[in-house]
């Protein structure tokens, strides 16, 4: 007699939908809108990839009269790194809610593991939420926020007479540049703006002295708010700190790698258990399920030089508005 058992990879090869772990992942990049804004870089072949980056900039110089010498000059690159890191989760339930459920659970749950993955690979890159080690290293701080806060790139609604100022504004009231400065006077353009849904209400009042709406000014047709001819989104899946009503950058400058796309499995025998070993579920002797659904991906921030600042200490292609 038998006691080892199992259903293995090998014997449900035909039952595992390949196809499905591409569409999910097509899904992530169109219901996401870090991914979406982000410069996506060839699949990874391996866990790291190295990505060299110019780090010194060539100097031409005139040449003095007709025998003058010619000087020299050279460019330069280092090696920075994108790091692939596993996200991961699994979603047990009970076999008898399945066969009692009047419709494809797992097909309704799908959709929402690909929001929860968005979501918690969102928080990771801007707020340094539960981020992986190398991310911080590779990104220059934990999330994007905090990497703006060490190169001094941001601004306070607070300090400008109005948000038309602290966005686009130079220098008002001495108060500093406005958002969109802070990121052109590091050699970057600004590509796109993310906000607070609350920060949509703001953007809204925001008038000419005739009263005019200056970012929506059709107010009679569907609002698309524009900021300097820039399309600025506002999630609504809860990533978005409350915090930073406005991150604005030039979003090429992210990169992300995919080493693995989002695979499942059916998980019907084993435990699963807590950090501490206990087991919170035994999956055949409760007659449960589980689908474990893992991918790995990686983020970085290369920050190239430019002639405009060149120094990296203080370049970055980002900068957030506060309250």
């Amino acid at each position: 007699m038998a006691y080892n058992s199992l259903i293995d990879r090998t014997g449900a090869t035909a039952l595992i939908p390949e196809v499905a772990s591409r569409e999910i992942m097509q899904s992530m990049v169109d219901s996401g809108w870090l991914l979406s804004l982000a410069r996506r870089l060839p699949d990874m072949t391996t866990a790291q990839t190295r990505l060299p980056v110019l780090s010194s900039l060539p100097v031409a110089y005139f040449v003095n009269g007709d025998t003058g010498l010619k000087q020299t000059s050279e460019a330069a690159w280092e090696n920075k790194y994108i790091d692939a890191e596993e996200v991961a989760v699994i979603v047990p339930i009970p076999e008898a809610v399945i066969a009692d459920a009047s419709y494809d659970i797992w097909a309704e749950i799908r959709p929402l593991i690909v929001n929860a993955f968005n979501i918690a690979i969102t928080k990771a890159v801007l707020y340094g939420t539960n981020i992986p080690t190398n991310w911080t290293t590779n990104l220059g701080a934990a999330g994007l926020v905090a990497f703006c806060l060490a190169e001094s790139n941001y601004a306070s609604l607070a300090s400008f007479t109005d948000p038309y100022e602290a966005i686009l504004g130079e220098s008002s009231d001495g108060a500093g540049d406005g958002l969109v400065s802070l990121v052109e006077a590091d050699g970057y353009t600004v590509t796109g703006h993310v906000a607070t849904t609350g920060f949509r209400a703001t953007l809204r009042n925001t008038r000419s002295t005739e009263g005019v709406p200056i970012f929506n000014r059709i107010p009679s047709e569907k609002a698309v708010y524009e900021l300097d001819g820039v399309p600025c989104i506002f999630p609504a899946d809860g990533s978005i700190s409350s915090t930073y009503k406005l991150i604005s950058g030039q979003w090429d400058q992210l990169v992300y790698a995919m080493r693995q796309d989002i695979t499942y499995r059916m998980l019907t025998e084993g435990v699963i258990s807590d950090a501490a070993g206990n087991i919170v579920y035994n999956l055949p002797q409760q007659d449960m399920v589980a689908l474990r659904a893992v991918m790995r991906i990686g983020f970085a921030l290369p920050n190239p030089i430019n002639y405009m600042n060149e120094t990296e200490a203080t370049r970055c292609p980002f900068a957030y508005l506060s309250a």
